[in-house]
């Protein structure tokens, strides 16, 4: 059975409207430890006394353009170890070197990625790294071979140009339905932002988009997710906007759960 690590990558450098998702991962932390709940899953698994299942603390992460290959080399030593990997972000930027370490490990690689926002920008505000850009960089480069992306509704030209060059698969909000399921052959990487939920149940995010999924709709979509999952990182998540931590619960309860899916492949 598959062993799994945390691991937070407290970087949001590359936001371009609010800063403050570097302190997403100790939110998380804290409101997956909070004494309001436990670390059971709902397919039961007991998150706090699963021995497979260790917290490797957050990357040391440099300012400036060794910040990347700082991030991407630490989850590489991460997934060299034999185990898998759900990273904390940190601004949806995180994602490229984080998938990058995980192309090199399993070729093939499809992801499916929840989110208002596409991300395909080539270029915003004149920064290709950009949290706007992290899944152009990952196509272009062939990083994976398919790209699913659901809960999209801020779809501009730029980025439908983008995606229909790349051949990105997109549900937007106008095609969600409560038993929509996706099925991926070989290795799954899962990337959640976490502003593709309604700001009624996520407020704390830069960038809320109303007309989003709820936190049941995200938690059920994970769980009917047909693919070998074998790699995850949930982003976005920003503390100073959020409201008596109800945004950090979110993020907690969708940790959990691609916990268990990663623990169980």
């Amino acid at each position: 059975m598959a062993k799994v690590a945390i691991v937070g990558v407290p970087w949001d450098e590359q936001s371009s409207f609010a800063r403050g998702a570097a302190l997403g991962p100790a939110a998380i932390r804290a409101a997956m430890r909070s004494a309001s709940s436990n670390l059971s899953t709902e397919s039961g698994l007991d998150l706090g006394d699963e021995p497979r299942l260790t917290d490797a603390g957050d990357v040391e992460v440099p300012s400036g353009a060794a910040a990347p290959a700082a991030i991407e080399g630490s989850v590489r030593d991460v997934l060299a170890s034999g185990a898998r990997v759900l990273a904390l972000g940190g601004d949806h930027a995180v994602t490229y070197p984080v998938v990058r370490a995980h192309a090199g490990r399993y070729p093939g690689l499809s992801v499916v990625h929840l989110d208002a926002h596409p991300d395909l920008y080539d270029v915003f505000e004149g920064n290709r790294l950009s949290h706007a850009c992290p899944f152009a960089r990952i196509l272009e480069e062939g990083l994976a071979r398919r790209l699913v992306q659901v809960g999209i509704r801020t779809q501009n030209a730029p980025q439908r140009e983008q995606a229909a060059r790349f051949g990105v698969e997109q549900v937007d909000m106008r095609g969600w339905r409560p038993d929509l399921a996706v099925e991926a052959d070989g290795p799954v990487y899962v990337s959640v932002d976490l502003d593709v939920l309604d700001p009624a149940f996520a407020p704390g995010v830069s960038h809320p988009e109303p007309g989003g999924l709820s936190t049941r709709d995200v938690v059920g979509f994970l769980q009917r997710l047909r693919g070998r999952v074998v790699g995850a990182d949930v982003v976005e998540l920003n503390p100073a906007r959020d409201v008596a931590d109800a945004t950090a619960r979110v993020a907690a309860k969708v940790a959990k759960e691609l916990l268990a899916r990663l623990l169980s492949e």
